[in-house]
């Protein structure tokens, strides 16, 4: 029997040059963190779910509203990677997932180019959107780009005055929601803000943990973030209310609809419990990268499990 040491050198050479061709695509995959695409996916699924409840959907309507947002999470992220590094938040004693402008993996220009073209992506797809909906989606979509730029850039970067929480709430949850649900109806009414509201926490809660896994790191950057500005402890009770008040709200679709399948999302209460006594028993440190794909399956498995909720409904 031959040893895998004498594999047919032609297939090895086959296998390093289809890496030697891969690898640029997966710097700019790392580059757009596909972790974090959740937050942008969720609210239009669970969007349009609410308003399939009450009345034929538009597929259209979901497709560009996807793939806007989508392009404004992708851009928001190129641009906090090449804006850290500017602002010495991202340096060699980062202890997250490695950035690219700050690795010198990919060149400053080319990844604040690529955050332009994803900009440019959300306004094509954006404007048969604001036909349709008129100027409260153009307020909307106007709002939003301009807070993908100023999450961390510009004179008022969110992030760095311990704004970014409440922004991740308002437009990756309540907004979003509200958004994707007006366009599909033509309505807005307390179910979409409630949705909206459950989707934005659960989406902070991956927010929060990375600023408190970086805690130190922001601190010496003067990154002002709920972390730094409260201290680790309150970082830690922010968590647990956003992680466990979306159950609380479960209770308003219990009375909309109920019956035990509207209880469904109390599956994933082990997981939420999982997450807030990992971050309660773990000084800041590289473990919370786990803790953070944690949040993600809990964001994502809320919001599909929601939704197959209000579409079976």
């Amino acid at each position: 029997m031959h040893s895998s040491k004498n594999a047919n050198p032609t297939i090895e050479n086959s296998r390093d040059s289809l890496r030697a061709c891969l690898r640029p695509y997966m710097v700019w995959f790392q580059a757009i963190r596909p972790k974090t695409l959740t937050a942008a996916v969720v609210p239009v699924v669970a969007g349009t779910a609410l308003a399939s409840s009450l009345a034929p959907i538009s597929i259209w309507i979901f497709i560009f509203a996807l793939i806007g947002a989508l392009s404004i999470q992708i851009a928001t992220n190129l641009i906090n990677d090449y804006v850290d590094f500017d602002k010495g938040a991202d340096t060699h004693e980062r202890i997250g997932p490695r950035r690219v402008t700050q690795s010198q993996l990919v060149s400053r220009k080319a990844v604040r180019r690529a955050a332009g073209v994803m900009l440019a992506i959300a306004i094509f797809a954006g404007a048969p959107l604001v036909i349709h909906g008129g100027p409260f989606i153009l307020m909307i979509g106007l709002v939003s780009l301009l807070l993908a730029y100023s999450y961390t850039g510009g004179p008022f970067p969110l992030a760095y005055l311990g704004l970014g929480d409440l922004f991740v709430i308002l437009f990756f949850g309540i907004v979003a929601v509200g958004g994707v649900f007006y366009l599909q109806t033509g309505i807005y009414s307390l179910a979409p803000f409630v949705l909206g509201a459950q989707i934005g926490f659960l989406s902070t809660v991956l927010i929060a943990i990375n600023n408190l896994r970086d805690v130190h790191q922001d601190a010496k950057a003067e990154k002002k973030t709920i972390a730094v500005r409260w201290g680790i402890q309150f970082s830690r009770f922010e968590i647990l209310f956003l992680t466990f008040v979306p159950f609380l709200l479960q209770i308003y679709w219990f009375g909309e609809k109920p019956g035990l399948l509207s209880l469904a999302p109390i599956l994933l209460l082990p997981l939420a419990y999982k997450i807030v006594h990992e971050v309660f028993t773990t000084e800041p440190s590289e473990a919370y990268n786990r803790y953070l794909a944690h949040a993600a399956a809990l964001h994502a498995g809320y919001g599909l499990i929601l939704s197959l909720i209000l579409i079976a409904k």
